[in-house]
């Protein structure tokens, strides 16, 4: 029996779903994607949600929007994949990299305070996992910080402090004292990958709060114009009769949602309560194996926040990095695929090369060096599941 780690988890809901909107003649950004568009919005709890093709770009139009660029600095943790810190680069601006709190996979929010200059437009926090960030304390965070802080335009204005562009990747079902993830932070990002919990093969949505003064709906055509070449108008709107000329108002990016996509998409969505609970039914069976073990697993579920479930991460204490590779090794010798999230961004040579080094992150690197994340996902079988623990057991007791 072979476990694999993250398969997308496609019914023949999905299957039929795409098929209809190849025979509709209908593929590129249409009526399916606003669909999901308006449906997302809705489960969210906002006003508006914009579709593109990636997580990341959802990241970095929501820099653009805030107008963030060079000579502006943005924060984030050191404990993440490359997406959420490239974005920075991407637009001009200084990347910020702090540590995260000891034994712990959020950013050391008091060494988050310390980093804040006049130069800081926005902190990227992570809920890594599907696990919500403490929000709670970033906007506490920001508020004390208001004196300090300079806007670049309209929207920064309006929101009158550091903007909170949360990196919500993996957390997309996630809430937080009963709050969906999404509708916290100013602007927040998911991932539709192939590995999330929700898939339209590539994909991503941002949502946002909304702004005093600033209406929503000229931030969506904000973001459609970003994400489209600057053409004032869609593929959609051009083919209403006479409506052929547009206008480009700016020179800018190509990162739009296709209506194939949106197709899985809106499948996914309706399946999504139930892969939720199965997600946290492998959670509580993982949980009750392994704790007693003294394996170290997070919690992702409190009476403060709800996890999306997204990944299962577990710590060995007292071992080092070698053995933590001889364990996932002996895991895939008995055909159980596992990962690790994530190998600090000052470990990587393009992180290297902007002058970042691991040892000035030393809670991360501890938390990199036993880490080991087990499958999680809805394809899995009841036996599966016990074959992951029965596997994983064995192994780390061959270690010890």
């Amino acid at each position: 029996m072979n476990v694999p780690f993250s398969p997308p988890d496609i019914s023949e809901a999905e299957i039929n779903e795409v098929a209809e909107a190849l025979r509709s003649g209908w593929i590129t950004t249409g009526p399916r994607v606003k669909e999901l568009e308006r449906r997302i919005a809705d489960y969210i709890g906002v006003k508006k949600a914009c579709c593109l093709n990636s997580q990341t770009a959802c990241a970095e139009m929501a820099l653009h929007i805030l107008g963030i660029g060079d000579g502006d600095e943005v924060i984030t943790t050191a404990y993440t994949y490359t997406a959420t810190a490239s974005v920075v680069c991407h637009v001009g601006a200084k990347l910020i990299l702090v540590d995260t709190k000891p034994n712990c996979l959020e950013m050391d929010y008091d060494a988050l305070e310390r980093a804040i200059t006049e130069k800081t437009k926005a902190i990227i926090p992570v809920d890594l996992g599907g696990v919500p960030c403490d929000y709670d304390r970033i906007f506490e965070i920001v508020n004390s910080k208001k004196n300090l802080f300079k806007p670049n335009n309209d929207i920064q204005k309006a929101i009158g402090r550091i903007a909170v562009c949360a990196d919500t990747a993996h957390a997309f079902g996630a809430k937080r004292h009963g709050r969906m993830v999404g509708s916290i932070a100013d602007f927040s990002s998911f991932s539709f990958h192939a590995v999330k919990n929700l898939t339209t093969a590539e994909g991503g949505v941002l949502t946002w709060r909304t702004i005093d003064g600033i209406d929503d709906e000229e931030i969506y055509h904000q973001l459609q114009l970003l994400s489209l070449h600057g053409q004032s108008k869609d593929a959609l709107a051009k083919t209403k009769l006479g409506a052929w000329e547009y206008d480009v108002v700016g020179t800018y990016y190509k990162c739009n949602m296709t209506d194939i996509m949106g197709a899985i998409g809106l499948k996914q969505l309706e399946r999504y309560p139930k892969m939720l609970e199965r997600r946290k039914e492998i959670i509580r069976r993982y949980d009750e194996a392994l704790r007693p073990l003294v394996i170290q697993t997070f919690d992702h579920y409190t009476d403060e926040y709800e996890s999306s479930g997204h990944l299962y991460i577990t710590r060995v204490p007292n071992i080092t990095v070698e053995q933590r590779n001889e364990i996932i090794t002996k895991m895939a010798e008995q055909g159980v695929a596992t990962n690790v999230h994530y190998k600090p961004l000052p470990m990587h040579t393009a992180y290297k090369k902007l002058g970042f080094d691991i040892k000035y992150y030393p809670n991360a690197y501890r938390q990199y060096a036993n880490e080991i994340t087990l499958p999680l996902h809805t394809c899995l079988t009841d036996e599966q599941v016990e074959l992951v623990i029965n596997e994983y057991r064995k192994a780390v007791e061959s270690i010890r």
